[in-house]
């Protein structure tokens, strides 16, 4: 079988301190994971995708939605996401590896082939959206090279860097070559990511009023269109790694 080039890794679990089980949350009776990776399946630059999810047995339900839609799962250790994303493309070693989450249902498949294109055009190890961020939050695509996630996954020894994959690749004193990929405005007040209640309300409001294979600026223009935005506008951007910053 030949190797693929491009790996795109969307890790996924059911334990979210703060909204628990939200990826199987549905809207028109399909789960966020779904709707997410449906979406991914669109990119045309991805050789191949996985479904990163734990070995905690509360998560074999994410294996089994995955397998069911026909999409390649591994499971690895909970808490070290970094080994996880490792150990699901150790064996492959693809030249390019692609991060998302699968709380970002809306996550555009055009903007992930013009950021890969991008790291490869520019061949540079690592490329994302959010280095400035000026992305809407659940647009977060980061691209890599495998050999940059290699050596993270060897040299990397604080929480924050583990937990979260990439710190120790955006770290400038540790010699990677890092672009951010640029966006047209400055839409970082704009939020289609789900960590609480009112974020899902926000998800669904968009698919009902847009359907679920709108554009990622299509969706943005109508959040800042619409007052439905107020609902989650003082929800902290990366809580999640900012916490974890404070366990280093």
């Amino acid at each position: 079988m030949e190797q693929a080039n491009v790996v795109l890794i969307t890790q996924a679990r059911t334990g979210s301190t703060r909204l628990p089980g939200k990826v199987l949350m549905e809207i028109d009776h399909e789960p966020l994971l779904i709707i997410h990776l449906n979406r991914i399946r669109k990119a045309h630059r991805v050789d191949k995708v996985i479904v990163a999810t734990t070995d905690n047995t509360a998560d074999k339900i994410i294996w089994d939605i995955s397998e069911q839609n026909n999409f390649n799962c591994f499971a690895g250790s909970e808490n070290d996401v970094l080994d996880r994303f490792y150990q699901s493309v150790k064996n492959e070693r693809p030249t390019w590896v692609v991060r998302v989450t699968s709380d970002c249902p809306l996550i555009d498949p055009d903007l992930i082939d013009a950021v890969i294109s991008c790291a490869l055009v520019n061949d540079v190890d690592y490329c994302s959206t959010g280095i400035i961020e000026n992305f809407p939050d659940g647009q977060d695509v980061e691209v890599f090279k495998f050999s940059a996630l290699e050596r993270a996954w060897k040299e990397a020894s604080l929480l924050s860097e583990r937990e979260h994959v990439t710190p120790y690749i955006r770290n400038s004193k540790n010699g990677f070559t890092c672009l951010d990929f640029p966006c047209s405005a400055d839409y970082s007040k704009v939020r289609m990511t789900v960590d609480e209640q009112v974020d899902f309300k926000v998800i669904e409001q968009l698919i009902l009023a847009l359907g679920k294979d709108a554009s990622w600026l299509d969706y943005t223009k109508y959040l800042l269109n619409s007052s439905i935005s107020d609902l989650n506008a003082g929800i902290i951007r990366n809580e999640g790694y900012l916490t974890s910053l404070k366990k280093d």
